[in-house]
């Protein structure tokens, strides 16, 4: 066995978390994917790119382009962190044909004058699409570019018209074992999450205009593995906090009680904006590798989104991390 001691390893190297936590149901797993690999032929990640989805006509939001060039859409769809689906990176891309983007609902309630819930179809025609590109930028030290379809969070958030009570903003992942394979009890790879996934926002990150409910992603409908039907991108946070295949949407006065922070609150913290002056406390977040790169690059602060520092004003950005 080679032992690194901390100096010499690199943040690519670290183990996962998840996996080091179910790491006995990890190698069990390990014997039974690869014998499956064997038995199956097309499931190895590049043996060919994902079949392109129906078409989703948007109209590109030049105010928010970047230079930075669009990650391939094969890469963008099969390497994916989607719990749901297991802990490999390619586990959504196999596995994701489980789930069932339509019929599907979201329900929008807590602190609001106008409760309702919405068929995903409704919210489709709520406002015009936007074509926008957006960076995202793991926690993990990886990083894509990806052409995002959608309009503005506020958009629906203003639809149930929100009280003056409401601080925060709650998101809620479908749970239902049969869609979701890691949901399912003893499942090799994994169980270690408290069922459903939720991330949060305060309000007024919600209704910045960065903030994109997304339903689509290169010219298509949302494909399974990155959160079919729909979800939300922050792409001035870390990836976790743009929460997938959501079902509700809840307002709060207190901030909600997040997955990942509730799993590792010393590793994820509620706020999780990009800020690499802040370590992960396994790794450092200096640095990134872009999907498609070999070569590593300097992280921005705010993910490059500095029309969101105002945000945070007078914060301690290390302590409310």
């Amino acid at each position: 066995m080679l032992i690194k001691r901390g100096g010499d390893i690199k943040s690519g190297e670290i183990t996962d978390r998840a996996l080091y936590l179910n790491r006995r149901a990890f190698m069990t797993g390990s014997v039974v994917g690869a014998a499956a690999l064997a038995l199956t032929p097309g499931t190895a990640r590049a043996a060919a790119p994902p079949a392109p989805g129906q078409p989703l006509a948007a109209t590109r939001n030049k105010a928010f382009d970047i230079p930075d060039a669009s990650t391939k859409f094969q890469e963008a769809t099969t390497y994916n962190n989607f719990y749901e689906f297991g802990v490999n990176k390619d586990d959504p891309a196999k596995l994701a044909g489980t789930l069932k983007p339509r019929p599907w609902k979201v329900q929008v309630d807590g602190l609001v004058h106008k409760p309702a819930t919405f068929d995903i179809d409704d919210i489709l025609k709520l406002a015009p699409l936007e074509e926008r590109v957006y960076r995202l930028r793991c926690v993990e030290g990886w990083s894509m570019v990806i052409p995002w379809i959608g309009f503005p969070l506020s958009v629906l958030l203003k639809r149930v018209d929100p009280t003056g009570a409401a601080k925060y903003v709650e998101f809620h992942t479908l749970v239902d074992p049969e869609q979701f394979p890691a949901q399912r009890k003893g499942f090799l790879n994994f169980g270690g999450l408290d069922w459903p996934y939720t991330e949060g926002l305060r309000l007024d990150e919600a209704l910045h205009p960065l903030t994109l409910l997304s339903m689509g992603m290169y010219g298509q409908v949302m494909p399974n593995q990155n959160g079919a039907p729909i979800r939300v991108v922050v792409p001035w946070k870390y990836g976790f906090k743009s929460a997938k295949s959501i079902v509700r949407v809840r307002l709060t006065a207190d901030e909600p009680k997040i997955t990942w922070n509730k799993q590792a609150p010393q590793e994820y913290g509620f706020y999780s904006n990009v800020n690499p002056k802040v370590d992960h406390p396994r790794w450092s977040q200096a640095t990134e590798r872009r999907i498609g790169e070999f070569r590593r690059r300097e992280t921005l602060m705010w993910n490059g989104y500095d029309q969101v520092a105002g945000l945070y004003s007078g914060m301690d950005l290390k302590k409310q991390y």
